[in-house]
């Protein structure tokens, strides 16, 4: 999927995820973080092409008018829809998969204890709730729902999991009850 593909895909996940858009057009001059995102897609290639101040300068123009930091570097799939982008931090080796809905203030940051990846590699179709903190090279599943306020710190996360509390804890897990603890990342250096 090309630029104008993703964009148009993050478009239409304004769309399907938020009640209060009136049309495309409002989506396209009131949805701010929209526009954070749309400068992510143009500036992300020439960051990966090695030319890293101008990207991370208009990422910051973008954070200013947005309020959502996302890290030229950061990998996000197409989809993508943050809902009221105040607060919200992506770093920059956060890999995000297809179809995922952020809330405000999320953080998907690292602990400053590692090099390389640093940050939270999350699957597709996943929802992070309102001031959820995920921190750490883990990794979250597909199909995966984090509820708000819930503090996820170098443990990954199974497919079909939702996952509430400080700590992050198992509740339901593909469709079913459960209370389990979430598992240790197995760390990889990449």
């Amino acid at each position: 999927m090309g630029l104008i593909g993703k964009i148009s895909s993050d478009i239409a996940a304004v769309r399907k995820n938020d009640p209060a858009a009136k049309g495309t057009l409002d989506v396209l001059i009131n949805h701010m973080p929209l526009h954070a995102i749309a400068v992510y897609r143009i500036v992300h290639p020439f960051y990966n092409a090695g030319f890293h101040v101008l990207p991370r300068f208009l990422s910051n123009l973008a954070k200013f008018w947005s309020g959502a930091e996302m890290h030229p570097g950061a990998q996000i799939g197409g989809g993508f829809f943050i809902d009221h982008g105040t607060g919200v931090v992506i770093g920059e080796t956060a890999e995000i998969g297809n179809d995922c809905v952020i809330f405000h203030n999320v953080t998907l940051g690292g602990t400053g204890k590692h090099i390389g990846k640093r940050h939270p590699t999350v699957g597709n179709n996943v929802l992070i709730g309102t001031g959820a903190t995920i921190l750490g090279p883990l990794n979250i599943g597909n199909n995966v729902k984090i509820g708000a306020e819930t503090f996820i710190m170098m443990k990954d996360v199974p497919a079909g999991a939702t996952v509430v509390g400080v700590p992050g804890r198992i509740v339901k897990l593909n469709g079913k009850k459960v209370n389990l603890s979430l598992k240790p990342t197995k760390f990889r250096e990449k």
